[in-house]
């Protein structure tokens, strides 16, 4: 066995969301010598059940075995007939990871980088299309490029924007696909919301604790309350400060006054 392949294995396992625990059945699978294997994953995320399949192959003219592709199962309550999506992996590339599938099995977006055949990489946001099917039974995906999701955050008051670590882990997560809990600011309130990214309208969704969907303009209404009121705040603060400097001046024409009349100076 090529323990270097077997080393490169594991860990391309691991980067792809699937853990440590597949070592020992990776290792006798490789020994076996055999042209192509496959291991198996499952994995809920909350009341969302998945499945997955890793499959491996050794070409005819090689000793090195590669991890092709990985076929994802998601059962829940929205979809009790499971629906399945085969993801593969392409060497040197920017490859769809186990929550990033599962992500989009669930309908949301997924950032990431595209290598064409010809022309240049670019990025984009991509979808599953649940109404359209290819000739391998995988669904079809659907490509968006405009939504500014820093623009978009902007809109809201949304706490988790106000620092740099907090701004680049939210805007990272909404961009791997996760439907990422944050806080925003309603009525001098801080409330605890679930957003995620939604590429095809060019906006954000954003849901409550029961993840019920939240009207996402009654938020965008409150930030442009919350600045309305930092407005008048810093208004009167700077109404504050130029009283102050004019009573200081007057105070000190005064004094001036005095002591020239004490000298006897007019």
């Amino acid at each position: 066995m090529n323990e270097e392949n077997y080393e490169y294995l594991a860990k391309q396992i691991f980067k792809t969301g699937f853990g440590e625990g597949h070592k020992e059945k990776l290792r006798e699978n490789m020994q076996s010598g055999a042209p192509e294997f496959s291991l198996f994953h499952s994995q809920d995320y909350g009341k969302d059940n998945t499945v997955a399949t890793l499959h491996f192959r050794k070409p005819d003219d090689s000793e090195r075995y590669f991890f092709n592709r990985f076929t994802l199962l998601l059962k829940n309550e929205q979809h009790p007939e499971p629906i399945k999506q085969t993801f593969n992996q392409y060497y040197m590339q920017d490859n769809i990871t186990l929550k990033e599938g599962y992500n989009q099995l669930s309908g949301r977006a997924v950032f990431r980088e595209f290598t064409p055949k010809e022309g240049e990489k670019y990025k984009a946001w991509e979808v599953l299309d649940f109404k359209n099917v290819d000739k391998n039974g995988n669904f079809e995906t659907k490509k968006y490029y405009k939504l500014d999701l820093e623009r978009e955050l902007d809109k809201f008051a949304v706490r988790e924007m106000l620092t740099d670590p907090d701004k680049k882990y939210l805007m990272e997560s909404l961009q791997r696909g996760n439907r990422q809990s944050a806080t925003v600011l309603i009525a001098g309130e801080e409330k605890k919301v679930f957003i995620e990214a939604a590429p095809q309208f060019k906006s954000l969704n954003f849901y409550d604790s029961d993840m019920k969907r939240i009207n996402s303009q009654s938020l965008s209404q409150a930030k442009e309350g919350e600045t309305a009121k930092q407005e008048e705040k810093k208004d009167k603060r700077q109404e504050q400060k130029a009283g102050d400097g004019e009573e200081g001046a007057a105070g000190g024409q005064s004094e001036r006054k005095a002591n020239r009349r004490k000298q006897g100076v007019h």
